[in-house]
């Protein structure tokens, strides 16, 4: 006898009606939610203040009357299965989220489960989906019993988008811990108590928790369950990221914190940092970077249980149907003529010449040569950033300036983007300045701009081809620039900006009130290439200015080219100036190359320039050889940089982890099971549109998605919808990913979980009054009709089973309520066998081609409700193989978990039958 009286799962009756226990119940206090409502309904009863004693319930079995129409069955048999949030299937997380993995998503979960404690490298392509593949382990291991707290780190600028995954695919509730949140969030505290252990579920901003004190804080009171996003960048120890690694290493040292780690790029260019970072998935893999022969092969043995790298390529071999779209470059040239071409010389000649003017003088030389640089980006931007940069040259001086000019020149940390598109300084102050600043004024409020035409000609073509182009500029004055030119260009499509003068909220905002449009053009800097996801509404990339940093360009195009993009194309286009000496180094010499190792290898590679000194000296010789000399400098600093590039392709070949433990054999059938257990897309679909019709609505198909009528619905479910955000008559779709302007509906909507619970709630509270059978909202639970396909009379019962989950690990017990929509059906015949489960559900399906008269259903319904009592004993022995059948699910795909506890499942006995339908012969 343990101290709890009623276990999870078990019936009670109290306040005059019946409960299910759940979750978190002890001897004095019991949550429970009604036998026919829902989670949001659950409540608490505190035993010694019950007037009535609460007492052991049985779960009510059919009536007689009301009828259910074969319709009434199937629906039945929808929002039974679509209610539950406490799945039996293999995989118990899917109840609860809002999204439909691919099956290679669920290769790192089944990669996950077999670890204890988890952890996990997941290095996928840009795009691939790494924060499905991370949040799936989460909520399983929560949904598990396993985990109870999580947070996430990442950079300042992807906390939001992590908040709005978690809450809305997930069903987690996140609170954001950044600078600017954890002093409210700290303010009501005790000052026993942290926000971590205040809040069970956070994402939290790398920069801010790096600080030695938070760090202290934070290890104190971690969660047992991290992701760190962007995992590469705590990888280095340079440039003032060693707080970031002291944090992981000290977070990876406790021996049971599960840690996952997301990253596209584990190998940026930094041999230790590489090995570092495996290093925080075991101490032992560091070894790797020196380790040969027979040790080498059993690390690599042991990491590839720890490492998971698909590629583009490798996706294809897991799904039937492309996921992702074909992407078709090209490159567009422009010339400068006129005025444009003669400001640009100028600039060519001032830059030139600041720089030979500081030979001897290494530490102005350098300050000249970055802050000349900054303004030839500027300038081969726009003459609107030309004028911003050649403005802002005060207070440039020493080295750390010079630090800071080269990491913004040459496009800097992926971490650093939504500040990074502020016009560098150009300069010292230099009276030849004044004279390009008014050349510069001049030229930016004039028409005639090659690169804008170009610009303008192209975009005609995409808009004409149907596409919604994102066009990338590097500086705000230019975003602004083309905006202002733009915005009269093209009357009927709406034009907007993004840069990041605006916060993350509004970006944000912004990004949706243009998806909410039929045709839309954005023009944004750098600020979103990461952190918001654009394939909803944009299907084609515009690289106004080039990048100088080969992953940049891939994260502009990782914006709309990945998972989740309905378009079979996207495009993407670089514009570049074909007299522009330094936009053809850069081409050539960087982007280029990292393009093609990358296509040949599939995984993008860094760019082979420790310290920026190749970039460097081939910059200082594309500037020297425009004022006649430098050429054979130029020509030497081609050649270091291809063999630079050949180093780094070698060593990404021998770095490149492919996942190849896991196959489609292995992960399809757990799958298939767990979305039978649970419900598929297209129960989804079939059941909102049959509930909306038997509440009184109607579901409308629109050339994209749908329109779910709300207002007709009972003033009750519309007010539960409300609360949900669902008014009016919002646009839905049920495909992955969703059309334009839709909402994506999954078993956990809102919209379906309000439907369902309803129909559920309405059908089981009824006391089946012979008036029942008028209100379609009442569905009835025995019914009776004649169908093909049937050679006997055959009775289907339709079943909720009830199973606890026991476990003990490290001495603690741990009991969660497992439930399962299923089936079992037998044959007219005394002696026949029960068909069960995947055999008994389909018999439903078969249509029905005679509605038999009211006696002929009351003699079948009593003659098989007489028979279910009879059967009371198999139905018994049915839950319990169910229950057993649990089990080993739960140990096939959690390998670990003998090694670390104990765990069995207990079938709560007797079953509850829902529903009880005769299917009759055909004459035929």
């Amino acid at each position: 006898m343990t101290s709890v009286t009623y276990g999870p799962g078990s019936l009670v009756y109290a306040r005059g009606r019946d409960w299910i226990v759940l979750t978190g119940s002890d001897a004095q206090t019991l949550r429970v939610r009604p036998v026919s409502g829902s989670e949001d309904d659950q409540t608490l009863i505190h035993l010694a203040l019950e007037p009535e004693p609460v007492r052991e319930a049985r779960f009510p079995p059919p009536q007689p009357r009301p009828f259910a129409s074969h319709d009434s069955a199937l629906l039945l048999r929808d929002a039974l299965l679509l209610s539950l949030r406490r799945g039996a299937g293999p995989f118990r997380g899917f109840a609860q989220i809002a999204v439909e993995p691919r099956a290679y998503q669920l290769v790192p979960l089944m990669m996950a489960l077999k670890l204890d404690p988890v952890r996990l490298l997941i290095a996928d392509d840009v795009g691939v989906g790494k924060t499905i593949e991370a949040a799936l382990i989460a909520r399983e291991l929560l949904d598990r019993g396993d985990i109870h707290r999580t947070t996430v780190l990442c950079p300042p600028h992807l906390v939001d988008q992590w908040l709005t995954e978690l809450e809305q695919r997930f069903h987690l509730h996140p609170v954001a811990v950044t600078a600017t949140s954890a002093a409210r969030l700290e303010r009501h505290l005790p000052q026993s108590e942290s926000i971590f252990s205040a809040h069970p579920h956070t994402v939290v901003s790398l920069d801010y928790i790096k600080n030695e004190r938070r760090r202290s804080t934070f290890l104190q009171s971690c969660p047992d369950f991290v992701i760190i996003d962007e995992a590469h960048t705590c990888a280095a120890t340079g440039q003032g990221r060693h707080q970031r690694h002291e944090l992981l290493r000290a977070l990876a040292d406790s021996p049971t914190r599960h840690m996952v780690l997301l990253t596209a790029t584990p190998h940026s260019g930094d041999e230790g940092a590489f090995f570092r970072l495996l290093g925080l998935l075991d101490r032992d893999f560091e070894r790797l970077s020196e380790a040969t022969g027979e040790e080498r092969n059993r690390l690599r043995d042991r990491l590839s249980r720890h490492f998971v790298q698909r590629r583009r390529k490798d996706i294809p071999e897991w799904e039937e149907n492309t996921l992702f779209p074909r992407r078709e470059s090209m490159e567009l040239t422009y010339k400068l003529t006129g005025a444009w071409q003669t400001f640009f010389d100028a600039v060519l000649d001032y830059c030139a010449a600041v720089v030979e003017s500081a030979e001897g003088d290494a530490r102005r030389q350098r300050l000249n040569f970055w802050g000349t640089l900054a303004l030839m980006r500027c300038v081969a931007s726009s003459p609107a950033a030309a004028v911003q940069a050649l403005r802002t040259r005060a207070g440039l001086s020493g080295e750390d300036e010079a630090d800071t000019l080269q990491e913004r020149v040459l496009d800097g940390a992926a971490d650093a983007l939504p500040d990074d598109d502020v016009e560098p300084p150009a300069s010292t102050d230099d009276a030849d300045l004044d004279r390009l600043i008014t050349q510069a004024e001049r030229l930016t409020g004039q028409e005639g701009d090659p690169k804008l035409q170009l610009l303008v000609e192209h975009l005609e073509h995409l808009l004409a081809d149907g596409f919604n182009p994102v066009v990338f500029c590097r500086f705000i004055a230019t975003a602004h620039y083309l905006g202002r030119h733009l915005k009269g260009r093209f009357k009927d499509i709406e034009v907007d900006v993004i840069t990041g003068e605006l916060t993350s909220q509004e970006r944000e905002e912004k990004v949706e009130l243009l998806g909410g449009v039929e045709r839309s053009l954005l023009i944004a800097t750098d600020c979103l290439s990461e952190g918001i996801n654009l394939q909803k509404s944009f299907t084609a990339v515009v690289h106004y200015d080039l990048s100088w940093n080969p992953t940049r360009h891939e994260q502009r195009e990782g914006r709309v080219d990945r998972f989740g993009q309905r378009a079979p194309i996207v495009r993407a286009t670089l514009l570049y100036g074909a007299d522009n000496p330094v936009d053809g180094a850069v081409l050539e010499v960087i982007l280029r190359k990292a393009a093609k190792i990358r296509e040949e290898l599939g995984v993008p590679v860094p760019l082979p320039d420790d310290g920026h000194a190749l970039t460097q000296v081939l910059l200082k010789a594309v500037l020297l050889k425009h004022r006649g000399g430098g050429a054979t400098t130029g020509m030497r600093q081609l050649a270091l940089f291809d063999a630079g590039w050949k180093t780094v392709e070698e060593k990404a070949r021998r770095t490149v982890f492919a996942q190849h433990r896991l196959k489609p054999k292995d992960v399809l059938p757990e799958l298939h099971k767990t979305l039978a257990a649970v419900g598929a897309q297209e129960d989804v679909q079939r059941f909102t549109e049959r509930a909306l019709a038997r509440l009184g609505s109607s579901l409308e198909r629109l050339p994209q998605g749908f329109r779910a009528s709300l207002t007709p619905l009972p003033d009750e479910v519309r007010e539960r919808m409300a609360v949900e955000g669902l008014t009016g008559a919002p646009r839905i779709d049920f495909g992955q990913p969703p059309a334009p302007r839709c909402q994506p509906v999954h078993r956990s909507h809102p919209l379906v979980s309000v439907l369902a619970e309803t129909l559920l709630e309405r059908t089981l509270a009824s006391r089946q009054e012979e008036t029942a059978a008028t209100t379609p909202s009442v569905l009835g639970r025995v019914g009776c009709w004649t169908a093909s396909g049937i050679s006997h009379v055959t009775t289907v019962a339709l079943l909720r089973l009830r199973h606890q989950l026991m476990s003990t690990k490290a001495g603690r017990p741990t009991t969660l309520l497992v439930e399962e929509a299923t089936a079992v059906a037998w044959s007219g015949a005394p002696d026949s066998v029960l068909l069960e489960a995947e055999d008994a559900l389909p018999l439903l399906l078969h249509p029905p081609i005679i509605e038999p008269k009211d006696h002929v259903k009351d003699r079948a319904i009593t003659q098989a409700l007489a028979q279910l009592a009879t059967r009371h004993g198999e139905l018994e022995a049915f839950a319990t193989r169910r229950a057993e059948a649990l089990l080993a699910d739960h140990r096939r795909v959690r390998e670990a978990a003998d090694a670390r506890g104990s765990y069995s499942v207990k079938a709560l006995l007797p079953p509850d039958v829902i529903g009880l339908f005769v299917i009759l012969p055909s004459l035929d």
